[in-house]
């Protein structure tokens, strides 16, 4: 099964993507990481990306999609992969999808978190990270989750905030540029949901993001 993930900052699209991996045996892979590991590694393509990142400069599609092609051939993706933060505008999309079928790579299905601008926003300014696992769940906002004062509701260790993530303008920037439905990222994924419109091959499902992390992990699971 090889799927694309899409939902805004803030929609608890990672901790979906961990659970479907998991159950599916599937590779999760995200795109920030892509980067930094072909950097790391010293490849072709991650010198010329850092040749743009250091300089402040988006890395140009033509460098981002043959790293994007070049981790999906690797040996852990082969029982199926689940792309999560790529693309992330119309353009991206519709080379991405060139792409794939250049190489004959199915995608299989596309999922579309959604989530209301404002209760993103506020998910993410109450989000509190663990000292011992980021990965607990502890948010001052969500009752389901809401730490236990200033200490994990997990394991007690102690917590604290991601300075961009009380930053209102930063979030407001990552969320106008993923709520564009004309060229940003929404863009990208009512792309793949017109394609699903008309090649039956492509599953394309909406699940929606406001309940608590049990009911939407369940919807999913049932439209996977």
């Amino acid at each position: 099964m090889n799927s694309l993930f899409f939902g805004p900052n803030g929609s608890g699209k990672g901790t979906q993507g961990a659970i479907v991996k998991k159950k599916y045996g599937l590779a999760h892979i995200e795109s920030g990481a892509i980067f930094r590991d072909n950097i790391k590694g010293g490849t072709e393509l991650g010198k010329k990306a850092k040749e743009y990142i250091d300089k402040g400069d988006l890395v140009p599609d033509d460098i981002t999609i043959p790293m994007i092609l070049d981790r999906l051939k690797q040996d852990d993706c082969k029982n199926g992969w689940l792309l999560d933060g790529f693309p992330r505008n119309k353009n991206q999309a519709i080379k991405l999808d060139e792409a794939l079928k250049k190489e004959s790579m199915a995608l299989d299905i596309v999922v579309e978190i959604l989530l209301d601008k404002e209760i993103a926003k506020n998910r993410i300014m109450g989000r509190r990270l663990c000292e011992n696992d980021n990965n607990h769940p502890n948010n001052i906002f969500i009752d389901a989750i809401k730490p236990n004062g200033d200490k994990c509701r997990v394991c007690e260790g102690e917590l604290s905030s991601r300075a961009d993530d009380q930053d209102e303008y930063a979030i407001g920037k990552r969320h106008s540029i993923y709520y564009n439905d004309t060229e940003g990222t929404l863009a990208a994924a009512y792309y793949f949901k017109e394609l699903a419109q008309k090649d039956s091959s492509i599953k394309y499902i909406t699940i929606d993001g406001e309940p608590d992390l049990d009911t939407v992990k369940n919807e999913l699971i049932s439209k996977l």
